[in-house]
């Protein structure tokens, strides 16, 4: 890893103020993910949780690496799920970032 700075985009108080909300209301499954994740318990990586990036709120970013995690319900398995999932995704990998997606049931009963 470098020590370059992390991408730095504009983000609106009303997307920083959702951020804090989604933060304070955690699926069983993000719960479940960020207790693995937090305090650097992952290859001594630093995450946060409901980061903003850009127009979108990550579920999990760790800036240095450029990586993102999101984990999904049954939502995003929809067509018009996919299809908002795949513009997300392609958001971040112009921006050089890693995208992972786990499904709820995958991190309740395989953390590792």
């Amino acid at each position: 890893m470098d020590d370059a700075e992390p991408p730095r985009w504009l983000v609106s108080r009303r997307q920083r103020s959702r951020a804090k909300t989604l933060r304070g209301n955690l699926t069983d499954a993000e719960q479940h993910l960020w207790s693995g994740l937090r305090g650097h318990r992952l290859c001594g990586l630093s995450f946060r949780r409901q980061h903003p990036l850009g127009p979108y709120i990550t579920d999990f970013a760790c800036l240095p690496t450029k990586l993102v995690i999101e984990v999904d319900g049954g939502q995003h398995y929809e067509d018009a799920g996919q299809l908002k999932d795949a513009r997300r995704d392609q958001f971040f990998k112009e921006r050089g970032f890693t995208v992972l997606r786990f499904s709820n049931l995958d991190v309740l009963q395989n953390l590792s």
